[in-house]
């Protein structure tokens, strides 16, 4: 393909917040929307708990705002809680102007309680919100004129350019990796939007599906972009078990409901962790699960629903009992075998409320984000309604400012001249192998600064393969993967080295306290693009 400059938007990633920033923008412009594999194959997809906001008259913005504080230990902006909160009833109205079929209690609308919730005010979809807001976003997309999607179609970099009117760089697109034809191609646009999502599969088990490497992340940081946080990383307490399970997520919503957390002997467990119990927020029922299968070396713990009617549980859990019932599991019946596995990227690109990045031009948005909304733990729920929110935020400010944007200069093409195909793949999968492996084992949910240590002297040695293996052999998905998961993970230990204490999702055997001024962990890379001072 030729290096043309024939879109005003460039969309990386295919998510809620990718689809929903595509649809805010004005019809005028035209947009490219990347998605690495299909279009429904992210994270949204398989979101099955539901949209926090503030619907019932119960409820109120102040109560909402409290809850996310308290979930952050301390390091949420209190500025983006509320904005984010504030908008949370136009946003979930939004979705229901585009068709989203939420669960419905007689003539209201059917919300949840979870962990860290001092309310009920869980918007779903049974239990596959996900997919009810994705399938319904994505057939809008389909449908807009000025929209290209690119199914499997992975960005490799980011284009920097020289802007001699504001004597900084500028983004002006990126390289792509066209998997249908092997062969890479160059987008260029006037802003380019980071929507790529999280780094979990930098960890052995994860709940996420395998495009969560980074990638977005990894570009950013490359391109000259801080990160912040990036040791935040939130453990799901309760996957599904079971050796032909892979990644399944076994809603927080059941507990939510009722469903209790059992030892192998049948008893609970969580009274003596949380008062809360089984509604604590995530990183106290993560912890304590971690804890007690350490404790009795037990392959995994159990949350049993069962005690509940057996046709409200197939009512409101369709997805989660029918999958569970492939594995001969009838959660009607018997309690569901759950191990924490890595959920959601609580650090990432620092934005400011617009999704501005610290490169012109470049804006990033939801998991793969900073926005301060989070803090040192997300709270249940939240995730989706960032990427609703921050998504129009971002919209808009295109709307407002790309008209005065110059289109950026013609880049050079991609130079794979010097370049082989490797005989040696297997290279590739044994480091992917290593990393997600020690990354279990030394920064997961509890961790020591020998552990951390260990792990960074580990990825500094693969860091060096993988850069001689980029710099000789073609280009292929998983080494544009493991490069990405690679750089990501060692921004995930410096953030845990610098972090000496204890806080939310950061849990150190060697500095179990808190300290008494509760700070960000900002990485700023050696090519930072500019000087904004946003957070």
């Amino acid at each position: 393909m030729n290096a043309q400059v024939n879109y005003d938007v460039l969309v990386i990633g295919s998510g809620a917040a990718g689809l929903t920033l595509a649809l805010h923008l004005s019809a005028k412009y035209r947009v490219a929307l990347l998605s690495k594999q299909r279009l429904q194959d992210g994270s949204t997809w398989f979101a099955q708990g539901g949209i926090a906001a503030v619907l019932d008259e119960m409820d109120s913005v102040e109560s909402h705002i409290a809850d996310t504080l308290d979930a952050g230990a301390g390091l949420c902006h209190p500025s983006s809680v509320r904005f984010t909160v504030e908008e949370s009833t136009a946003a979930i109205r939004w979705l229901i102007d585009q068709g989203v079929d939420f669960t419905r209690e007689g003539e209201d609308y059917h919300l949840t309680k979870e962990g860290g919730h001092t309310h009920r005010r869980i918007i779903h979809s049974a239990d596959a919100t996900g997919r009810a807001v994705h399938s319904t976003l994505l057939m809008k997309v389909l449908n807009s004129p000025n929209i290209d999607c690119f199914e499997h179609h992975v960005a490799i970099d980011l284009i920097r350019q020289p802007d001699p009117e504001k004597g900084r760089f500028r983004c002006a697109g990126a390289y792509v990796l066209n998997k249908n034809t092997e062969g890479v191609e160059l987008l260029q646009a006037k802003a380019v939007i980071l929507a790529t999502g999280g780094a979990s599969k930098a960890y052995l088990y994860t709940s996420n599906p395998d495009g969560a490497s980074g990638d977005g992340i990894a570009m950013a940081w490359r391109a000259g972009c801080r990160v912040a946080n990036m040791e935040f990383n939130q453990f799901h307490p309760t996957c599904l078990y079971h050796p032909k399970a892979k990644a399944f997520l076994i809603t927080e919503a059941l507990r939510g409901e009722g469903a209790q957390l059992k030892l192998p002997d049948g008893s609970r467990f969580m009274e003596r962790f949380d008062k809360r119990g089984e509604l604590a927020p995530r990183d106290i029922v993560a912890r304590a699960i971690d804890h007690e299968m350490k404790r009795l070396g037990a392959d995994c713990l159990y949350l049993d629903i069962s005690h509940k009617d057996s046709g409200f549980v197939r009512e409101h859990f369709p997805t989660v009992y029918s999958n569970c019932l492939k594995y001969g599991i009838d959660i009607t019946r018997e309690p569901i075998p759950v191990v924490p596995a890595a959920h959601y990227t609580c650090g990432g690109i620092m934005v400011d409320q617009h999704g501005c990045t610290d490169l012109d031009q470049l804006y990033a948005i939801g998991e793969t984000t900073f926005t301060g909304l989070h803090g040192a733990n997300r709270l249940a729920s939240n995730s989706l309604l960032e990427c609703l929110v921050y998504a129009r935020s971002t919209a808009l400010h295109i709307d407002e400012h790309l008209e005065s944007v110059q289109s950026p200069r013609r880049a050079a093409d991609w130079d794979a001249s010097r370049v082989t195909d490797s005989d040696e793949d297997v290279v590739i999968s044994h480091n992917w192998d290593e990393l997600r492996r020690f990354m279990w084992d030394y920064v997961g949910i509890v961790r020591t600064r020998k552990r951390l240590l260990r792990a960074q002297h580990r990825v500094k040695l693969l860091h060096r393969e993988i850069r001689e293996f980029y710099a000789n052999y073609r280009i292929t998905n998983d080494l544009v993967e493991l490069r990405n998961l690679a750089l990501v993970s060692e921004l995930i230990i410096r953030s845990a080295l610098d972090r000496r204490e204890s806080r939310g999702l950061h849990y150190s055997l060697d500095y179990p306290g808190l300290r008494e001024l509760a700070m960000d962990t900002v990485l700023v890379p050696e090519n930072y693009a500019n000087q904004r001072q946003f957070i």
